[in-house]
């Protein structure tokens, strides 16, 4: 005789949530932090959201030599193919904009806003692509010189460059930092939000899947305080952007830049909403302008000439 066996399933208020866990992005893979450790952002009503990676200063250098390591081949890297992984990563947030508009929701975000910030992201990387290949043309220039000569001034990428995120943007103001940096030729090691923190690890598997070569762009999670002062300090990074008003932390910056002459940008007034969130001088930021020097061979010499 055959027995039946009835189990009771527990309901669903009684399940224990498993919570994502979000790593970080450094030279193209998705690791855990070295530390070991991790926090928990809380929605507005306490709830509790992921467990994300607490970034540590190993992680942050181990970030910089893998973004030195990058720099040669993407600023070497050709201006129209640049654009087009630029353009690549605008299509992969179009096919994923659904997942981006529920983590924005899930931090607090109403849905219209979150439409909206996720196709004005999505528009901001495309506006980027569209100039990859035409801001030398704005920022060179031909001078004219007392001497037989040609005179050259054209932009170069400065390097690496190091970003604290805006603090109240998930996505939209990440990906409004990272974009110019990138489609100057730089590679970058970016700080998330830390308390918005969800879209950023999401962006970065855009980001893997968008034909960025690894070390191009590395995104840590974790707390600006403890993470800032090395962002600045690191004598291996040539630029650093900061993105909120913190009079203490921007004196700090001023001060610690000064070690290795590194540029500093506060972008602490920017509306990333606005038309004013982009703009060509955003990419000019982090170039250097390099000046060459050409002979002009004289009228009649071999090989012509003028």
């Amino acid at each position: 005789m055959s027995k039946t066996i009835s189990v009771k399933n527990k309901s669903n208020s009684q399940r224990l949530e498993v919570l994502k866990t979000y790593k970080i992005y450094i030279g193209g893979q998705f690791p855990r932090t070295e530390s070991g450790r991790f926090y928990t952002p809380l929605d507005a009503t306490g709830k509790k959201l992921a467990n994300v990676c607490l970034s540590s200063r190993k992680d942050f250098r181990d970030a910089v030599v893998v973004a030195r390591n990058a720099c040669s081949s993407w600023g070497n890297r050709a201006a129209f193919n640049r654009s087009q992984i630029l353009y690549r990563m605008a299509e992969m947030l179009e096919g994923r904009k659904l997942q981006f508009i529920d983590e924005l929701m899930q931090q607090g975000s109403s849905k219209i806003k979150a439409k909206e910030e996720v196709a004005l992201s999505i528009d901001r990387l495309i506006y980027y692509s569209g100039w990859c290949d035409k801001y030398q043309q704005l920022f060179s220039s031909v001078n004219p010189v007392a001497s037989s000569h040609f005179n050259f001034s054209v932009p170069e990428p400065t390097g690496v460059v190091s970003i604290i995120a805006p603090q109240s943007s998930s996505l939209l103001g990440l990906v409004s930092v990272i974009a110019p940096v990138i489609a100057g030729g730089n590679t970058c090691i970016v700080l998330s939000s830390e308390t918005k923190p969800l879209c950023a690890i999401t962006f970065a598997e855009v980001i893997n899947s968008s034909d960025v070569p690894a070390g191009v762009v590395n995104i840590l999670t974790g707390k600006v305080a403890e993470l800032a002062p090395w962002f600045v300090a690191h004598m291996d990074v040539n630029a650093t952007i900061y993105c909120e008003a913190d009079k203490a932390m921007q004196k700090m910056f001023k001060e610690k830049s000064a070690m290795n002459v590194k540029r500093i940008f506060f972008y602490d007034k920017i509306d990333w909403t606005k038309e004013k969130g982009q703009s060509p001088y955003f990419i000019f930021d982090t170039q250097e302008i390099k000046t060459t020097w050409h002979p002009i061979e004289p009228i009649g010499a071999s090989g012509g000439g003028y």
